[in-house]
């Protein structure tokens, strides 16, 4: 058979059950895909041998009558995870030859399930950038193009690779992470779904760290109710981290109804920013009108605290980066430099992480390891902190208001072209998080969901925020918009 994999998750699954299909002919179909995408370079380790004996196993698991909604569909990796025996690099040369001996607890979720393994997904180093161009492997492209342009143009990061392989139709769906919108903008520019769940939902064991306090997996699919599907696969409670929630995970596809009626959405008017694009001011009142015609109440409400999100996130992401990241230091694994005769440890260690780590990642290093120092701890990281919790109380005085959620623009423009932030203020960059790091900072559940195409063709998103816990709310209200908003493009294929 071909094309099937084109298929979302939901189908497969039914097509699976149903005898119409077999995992082996699913992943054989996204195998060949990945095969002739290499001018995307989202694929960086491919793993076609661990594919297949996982796909002949859900056959097997799917006849016995003993198949969970996941089970056999193929999958992508963010090269974030560690997944025993593959390399698992996060993107970075300081980690070339890293192939673990244990699987992340997200993965092994999946493994549970049925899923299948197709490879390792390419991704910012550390997942440290907004653009997929801090990457040892290299950039990668968005299979989206401008009009009838050439120009390459970023899928947006960190998790870059699984939003363009999700798009691409490489793989059914494939794991991101979100530290301050790494699985929300990368989905805006590719026109697929992300969820990033409340802080705690997912375990963090076996993911490579950038800032414990805000890091979060979740799910790159191409419509809403796959990341129901997909996310409820894999939430767990886990000993084996210490942030792990112990709260039930429901049935999140079973609360995608369609129902809206009565919730209220607040529309926070500090989102709305000087020089913001038209297109982007446009598509948030289209989205505001969707929900309001689908019986939806909208409140304007005020998160005072907003303006100060992006400072605060960029003193505390790199200061918990600094300490994640010292544990590379050519000592237990990955790269170690070569000595020259009479040097000792220390330059060992000062070598090791010049060579391995990128020019984004040292930045970032330096900067944390700056707040973190004896004279400015209170001055930076303390004050950040304290910044931190008013808008964390900003997002629980509104939802004790009554809000149920809250709809804001998923980024502030479409894909931009790769290079094109080369040579300007590093700041600039930063700016693509400026609708996303408030969740991260408040440990909210958020979504990204397509919702229309700007004038050159690109895919736009629109973000919900939701209360704690509450993800099936979420995708519920994201469907909604999904079903009116009607948005079914996708890249033409020059790849």
């Amino acid at each position: 058979m071909v094309g099937l994999n084109k298929l979302s998750i939901s189908d497969a699954r039914d097509r699976l059950r149903a005898g119409d299909i077999t995992s082996a002919e699913l992943t054989e179909d996204c195998l060949a895909a990945i095969e002739g995408s290499d001018a995307l370079n989202a694929f960086v380790h491919n793993t076609p041998d661990i594919a297949r004996d996982q796909a002949r196993a859900a056959d097997a698991r799917i006849a016995a009558g003993d198949a969970p909604a996941m089970c056999g569909i193929p999958l992508g990796i963010k090269d974030l995870f560690c997944t025993k025996g593959v390399a698992s690099q996060a993107g970075s040369a300081i980690l070339e030859g890293f192939k673990p001996e244990y699987e992340s607890t997200v993965s092994q979720n999946l493994w549970d399930a049925g899923a299948v393994m197709l490879g390792k997904l390419n991704m910012d180093e550390f997942a440290m950038g907004s653009s997929n161009e801090t990457s040892t492997y290299g950039d990668v492209v968005n299979p989206w193009r401008r009009g009838n342009e050439d120009t390459a143009l970023t899928p947006g990061g960190s998790s870059g690779g699984s939003a363009a392989a999700v798009a691409a139709d490489l793989c059914l769906g494939a794991t991101g992470t979100d530290t301050g919108g790494s699985i929300r903008q990368p989905a805006a520019f590719t026109g697929i779904t992300g969820i990033k769940p409340t802080y705690g939902r997912c375990s963090r064991w076996g993911i490579v760290a950038f800032a414990s306090s805000l890091d979060q997996a979740g799910p790159m699919t191409k419509n809403v109710r796959d990341s129901a599907i997909m996310l409820e696969a894999m939430c767990s409670y886990d000993e084996k981290d210490s942030t792990s929630s112990d709260v039930p995970v429901p049935d999140f596809e079973d609360m995608i109804n369609g129902d809206v009626r009565g919730q209220k959405i607040g529309i926070p008017k500090e989102y709305r920013m000087d020089g913001m694009p038209g297109e982007i001011e446009t598509l948030w009142a289209e989205g505001t009108a969707m929900l309001k015609d689908a019986g939806a109440e909208i409140v304007d409400i005020s998160l005072p605290h907003t303006k100060y999100a992006l400072p605060a996130y960029y003193v505390i992401a790199p200061a918990e980066a600094s300490s994640n990241l010292a544990r590379y230091d050519g000592v237990r694994y990955g790269h170690r430099a070569k000595l020259a005769k009479g040097e000792g440890i220390n330059e060992m260690y000062e070598k090791t992480r010049a060579e391995g780590f990128g020019d984004e990642v040292q930045r970032r290093l330096m900067v944390g390891t700056y707040v973190l120092s004896a004279g400015f701890y209170d001055a930076y990281y303390n004050r950040a902190r304290r910044v931190r919790s008013l808008i964390k109380q900003d997002f629980e005085q509104v939802f004790a208001a009554g809000i149920d959620a809250i709809l804001t623009p998923a980024t502030p423009s479409a894909a931009f072209g790769l290079g094109e932030m080369a040579d300007a203020d590093p700041v600039q960059m930063f700016l693509n998080d400026v609708f996303t790091v408030t969740v991260n900072l408040a440990g909210l559940p958020g979504i990204s969901v397509p919702a229309g195409l700007d004038k050159m063709g690109l895919p736009l998103g629109l973000q919900l925020i939701g209360r704690p816990w509450q993800e099936g709310e979420l995708l519920n209200l994201a469907h909604v918009i999904e079903e009116r908003a009607g948005f079914v493009a996708k890249p033409e294929q020059w790849w």
